[in-house]
């Protein structure tokens, strides 16, 4: 997954350079990014759960039996909702609305990383088992409601690789690259959160030009 977060960064990219982009394309990049970015992710919450829980799913009477079976599989509906929107919503063209899937399933790959390499390992404790189950609980409901949400976000769509409109974007990669050979998996959650905040000081940013002009 996180070899296709990256062919997803560069992908518009290319096709703008090779001068081969189309709407089809467009509508294709989105089934991609639902399959890639939303049903697997959903897939691997809901994995984890079971994993953490031990509840075995041996058919479709096991979700009525444990109803928050069912919260991971919210992640590829409001997935496909947040790329529908994106593809309608011509605010979207520099930055984003809401959250995009790839930062979401990022995040959903991280969780065991996180868990793993914490001090306080709280995976296969048995103590610890319902702070792991409301952990992966939290994280599906709070990324759904993000990627529906209209909070706007920086998005790292280069039209060109010159520094000017870009700069935001290359100081949040220079960081990332530090944070990714230093902290190794552990950046994973930090960068998401950097990400977010330079979005908030970005739109500051921008409110503050427009205020001017």
């Amino acid at each position: 997954m996180r070899l296709s977060a990256i062919f997803d960064f560069f992908d518009g990219f290319a096709a703008r350079l090779l001068k081969v982009s189309s709407p089809i394309g467009a509508e294709l990049d989105s089934l991609a990014d639902m399959v890639t970015f939303g049903v697997v992710p959903g897939m691997m919450l809901l994995h984890y759960l079971v994993q953490t829980t031990q509840w075995h799913v041996t058919g479709p009477s096991t979700f009525l039996e444990h109803p928050l079976l069912l919260v991971p599989l919210a992640v590829p509906v409001f997935s496909a909702l947040r790329l529908a929107k994106f593809n309608v919503d011509t605010r979207q063209a520099d930055s984003f609305r809401g959250l995009p899937t790839p930062a979401s399933a990022l995040w959903v790959i991280s969780i065991p990383l996180m868990i793993e390499y914490m001090p306080f390992h709280i995976w296969w404790q048995p103590e610890n088992v319902i702070v792991a189950e409301w952990f992966i609980i939290a994280s599906a409901i709070g990324l759904s409601i993000l990627m529906v949400s209209d909070i706007p976000l920086l998005a790292m769509k280069f039209k060109s690789f010159g520094w000017k409109g870009n700069e935001i974007r290359f100081v949040f990669l220079i960081i990332s690259v530090v944070l990714l050979i230093i902290l190794q998996p552990l950046a994973i959650p930090i960068i998401l959160s950097l990400y977010v905040l330079l979005s908030v000081i970005n739109n500051l940013f921008l409110s503050k030009n427009e205020v001017q002009s």
